[in-house]
């Protein structure tokens, strides 16, 4: 049995960051990833604050295109745009951007080992970890599984209350375009879909995709259908990758010498089911707790606590907003989204958008759409029906 001062599980964004963050500082890590390569399969738009990069020290290498604009389309067909005064997203290859980290997080020293967790054991001396013929001890350990909660419901940690379903799919397409995003019950009942245009060199790709409650298949289905000939790609027979989103964070997100992390923690934002920066977020927040608890030799329960106080201090204020706005618009009808369109081309909720609205930031969005009085009475007449 090898020795680590931390054990990480999964090697996504927020494992890798968090692995990174650690080995830079002089830690131990081990880091288990149960796919045969890094990045693969990819199931995220990937899509990203383009200060992210900045903000977390990430190289912009995995950066394909910028996003400039985004349609919406109502049920009804109506369609409105927006362009932010400046660049706020871009488009990345996920692949580059969790290989770029798996190598700076090797060069500082943390071990790769690609195979599946089986068990985790948590004692009074260490978290002991199984993967295949491998047994490791950590000091610590680090739940980055994404959105996989068995590891999570045996540390008494919990499952997210809310979870929503996604397909999505890149293919080559002959016109790049711009975003566009779908709403209505015949696209995603309680979501939205979306087309998303990817640059690789001078060939154009689009991501075609869905976020819904239930039967994300037979949604993308029929957003598929919708943009082929608008985009013109191939309308054959496309089997989207699926995947689980959860919407709101699990009940508890540390335990004995045990922190969650990203989609393990479900922590994603809920309004559009955007991980990545959460992810970093929440790695660099854990990463910072271990290092000082490690110093302290003290890995309780009542230390590690400290990881979630900080996440919620700091994201707890967006979180709630998105579940509030999720809450009220999940019960919308068509006609009730459509007014909301009506809204925006008439009485003000488009300023308020170039006014607050910000990639990351959605709670001065939210905040502003319900003090509009046509708008709030629109959304919560659904929300009280």
């Amino acid at each position: 049995m090898s020795l680590s001062d931390v054990v990480i599980v999964g090697g996504g964004p927020a494992g890798l960051y968090t692995a990174r963050t650690l080995a830079r500082a002089g830690r131990s890590v081990t880091l288990f990833e149960e796919h045969p390569r890094v990045g693969e399969p990819v199931h995220c738009t990937g899509v990203l604050a383009s200060e992210a990069f900045e903000e977390f020290g990430i190289e912009p290498g995995a950066v394909l295109n910028q996003l400039t604009t985004v349609r919406f389309h109502a049920p009804s067909g109506d369609t409105i745009a927006y362009s932010p005064r400046s660049v706020q997203a871009v488009v990345i290859d996920r692949q580059v951007f969790d290989q770029s980290l798996a190598q700076e997080a090797m060069e500082a020293g943390v071990r790769l080992v690609q195979a599946r967790v089986a068990a985790l054991t948590v004692e009074a001396t260490g978290v002991t970890v199984h993967a295949g013929s491998d047994r490791v001890q950590g000091r610590a350990c680090v739940l980055a599984c994404g959105a996989s909660y068995g590891l999570q419901r045996r540390l008494g940690l919990g499952v997210p209350p809310l979870m929503m379903r996604s397909a999505q799919v890149e293919l080559p397409a002959k016109a790049l375009g711009e975003v566009d995003v779908f709403f209505g019950s015949r696209v995603a009942p309680g979501g939205f879909g979306w087309v998303v245009p990817v640059l690789r060199g001078d060939r154009a790709f689009v991501r075609i995709g869905v976020m819904c409650r239930d039967e994300a298949d037979r949604y993308f289905s029929e957003t598929l259908a919708a943009v082929c000939a608008a985009r013109g790609v191939p309308c054959g027979d496309v089997r989207p990758r699926r995947k689980v989103l959860p919407i709101e964070p699990i009940p508890r997100t540390f335990a004995d010498r045990v922190v969650a992390v990203g989609d393990a923690a479900g922590l994603v934002k809920s309004t559009t089911g955007g991980g990545i920066y959460y992810s970093l977020v929440s790695a660099r927040l854990a990463a910072e707790t271990l290092l000082d608890a490690l110093d302290r030799n003290d890995l309780g329960p009542d230390s590690l606590s400290t990881y979630e106080s900080r996440w919620r201090r700091l994201l707890g204020p967006e979180l709630r907003s998105q579940a509030l706005l999720r809450h009220v618009t999940e019960r919308l009808e068509d006609a009730d989204i459509d007014g909301l369109f009506e809204l925006a081309r008439t009485d003000g909720i488009m300023p308020l958008i170039r006014r607050t609205a910000a990639f990351n930031q959605h709670r001065p969005f939210i905040v502003a759409l319900l003090k509009h009085p046509p708008a709030r009475r629109l959304l919560f007449k659904s929300a009280l029906a």
